[in-house]
């Protein structure tokens, strides 16, 4: 993969040369902040934003301004990054696998239904990829079994379901700002909702429990003498600190300046290896499928190998061989990694361990499809770099046909 440095410019200076020039004074603390709270709730058609250290963070603030707790259960996908499955582990709930469609690769409506329980207190679906999930079908779930919807968007930077944007659906969108997202200020996250008492109670969660922080403003000073006063009470509730620096949210203001752009480029790279898979009449490699009507961002280009003649590793030695960047795998899913044993463990001394299914075959469309999914990159900074790749996949599909 070539030089990312494309990916900033002048304004990424300028924005967080402000913050250095502040001193980090206590009278201008939160303002970057504040500035890309207030500019993401608006372009991503939201009441609130609120800014995280990490798109994990966002997801176990979220799950807790929902109130849930022990022994609760969260649906989600076995076929995502395992930040999903922990978020709910830390709360003390029990994460609940649902199947995949084995086109889209997106958690299926249908297993979610099945999966629901007394216990059930929320669903989290995951736009993998880029791709909105069935966004309609999961919130009249939702509203049937009165339900919590929590998006992760974390791949997923205006991919649209239905002429809407991904994470506008659910009572939270959380988004990632990690160095290989859409957008990025190194690490972080985001989170976007419209009722202010989640917002006010992911905020709080989101500082310590200070007392002053609001679903619209962080800043936890008032007046000096009234908060350097020694009855002065700064917290009145329970929380984390979850905060994004001012530095990495000058670099996500900066950023989301340019997310059209970053999000074109994806979506002209993704063009151009579809292209190439019809031109050459390749039955064995299989996009991940685009409903009618919606809009894939492309935080990769996702398919399934199927050719029987060929391994999937002799297909990526010869893809990087023709000038191609690296295929990435899929994760393992979240049930069979190595962690469940640790999981059990900690799970055990709470009593909760046999709530935890972890067994092989609870979603046979996610297993079967997880060893075949390969992802090409798509963050090329111009048309020259695209053409590489594209050509590295033309290549490397005809020397296998």
């Amino acid at each position: 993969m070539g030089d990312l440095s494309w990916r900033f410019d002048e304004r990424e200076y300028i924005y967080i040369k402000e913050v250095l020039d502040s001193g980090f004074a206590s009278s201008t603390s939160g303002n970057m902040n504040t500035r890309l709270e207030e500019a993401f709730a608006k372009r991503f058609n939201s009441n609130f934003a609120i800014t995280f250290n990490s798109g994990t963070t966002t997801l176990h603030a979220a799950l807790e301004a929902f109130g849930v707790g022990f022994g609760d259960e969260v649906i989600t996908t076995p076929l995502t990054v395992i930040s999903c499955m922990n978020a709910i582990l830390y709360c003390g709930a029990i994460p609940v696998f649902a199947d995949i469609d084995p086109d889209t690769f997106l958690i299926d409506p249908v297993s979610i239904e099945k999966n629901i329980t007394p216990k059930t207190k929320a669903i989290m679906p995951v736009h993998l990829y880029g791709q909105v999930c069935d966004m309609t079908a999961i919130m009249s779930i939702a509203k049937k079994h009165n339900l919590f919807v929590l998006e992760d968007c974390a791949q997923c930077y205006l991919g649209e379901h239905r002429g809407k944007i991904g994470g506008t659906f659910g009572h939270v969108g959380s988004w990632s700002f990690e160095n290989s997202k859409h957008l990025t200020t190194g690490d972080g996250g985001i989170v976007t909702c419209y009722d202010e008492d989640i917002a006010d109670n992911i905020r709080k969660l989101n500082c310590q429990g200070f007392r002053n922080a609001t679903a619209k403003s962080g800043k936890i000073r008032v007046s000096r003498d009234v908060f350097q006063n020694p009855s002065f009470k700064r917290h009145d509730r329970f929380g984390f600190m979850y905060r994004l620096p001012e530095v990495a949210a000058a670099m996500g203001l900066a950023q989301l300046e340019k997310i059209d752009w970053f999000v074109g480029l994806r979506q002209q790279m993704a063009k151009m290896y579809t292209d190439v898979i019809k031109e050459t009449s390749c039955n064995w490699l299989i996009p991940q499928n685009v409903p009618l009507g919606d809009v894939n961002s492309y935080y990769t280009y996702a398919m399934r190998f199927q050719n029987k003649d060929v391994s999937w590793e002799e297909f990526r030695i010869e893809y990087i061989a023709n000038g191609g960047d690296g295929i990435y795998a899929a994760w393992t899913l979240c049930y069979l990694e190595d962690s469940v044993n640790d999981i059990q463990a900690r799970l055990a001394k709470m009593g909760l361990n046999e709530r935890f299914n972890t067994a092989l075959g609870q979603c046979s469309v996610a297993e079967k499809v997880q060893s075949q999914l390969m992802q090409l990159t798509t963050n090329q900074k111009d048309e020259q770099e695209m053409k590489t790749q594209a050509e590295a996949l033309r290549k490397t599909i005809t020397f296998f046909q």
